[in-house]
């Protein structure tokens, strides 16, 4: 499963201010559990609970926070971009402002892992993430996600 299979233009989100890594971390939960059906404090664990692991920041300012839900069936993802760089523990140390959060059931082991690879292939192309940076809106990011190969 790729990104533009799970993005949805209502989980997408352009220069959202945020001040810290629990911040956007919030928003990103608030933003996907309407879409779930959830609440924003299990999604919030979920992702939390991960993070525990380990830093999802990638480097190159990318971060691919992500959490298993039991409550779902379906695959998500909820994609924002920040007005700041945030510190978020990158494993480069530098501060990231574009978040792809992946929310998958419980037991899709396999398709998680081939959905956070693919992702991670897609932003490996530094043009991917120069371009993201220079949308100026919603739609424009949703856009030029789905136009991406």
């Amino acid at each position: 499963m790729t990104l533009q299979d799970i993005l949805t233009l209502d989980c997408t989100q352009c220069a959202v201010p945020a001040s810290s890594k629990k911040r956007i971390l919030e928003q990103i939960c608030l933003l996907a559990a309407e879409k779930i059906g959830s609440s924003a404090s299990d999604l919030l664990e979920s992702i939390l609970n991960r993070e525990k692991m380990g830093s999802t920041g990638i480097g190159n300012g990318i971060a691919i926070p992500h959490g298993r839900l039991s409550n779902t069936d379906k695959a998500m993802a909820v994609l924002l971009t920040t007005e700041q760089a945030i510190d978020f523990d990158a494993i480069d140390n530098k501060a990231v402002d574009i978040f792809i959060c992946l929310f998958v059931p419980q037991n899709s082991t396999q398709e998680h892992l081939n959905t956070l690879q693919s992702i991670a292939k897609l932003f490996s192309d530094r043009k991917t993430a120069k371009q993201v940076r220079k949308c100026t809106n919603n739609q424009q990011l949703f856009n030029f996600i789905q136009q991406t190969n």
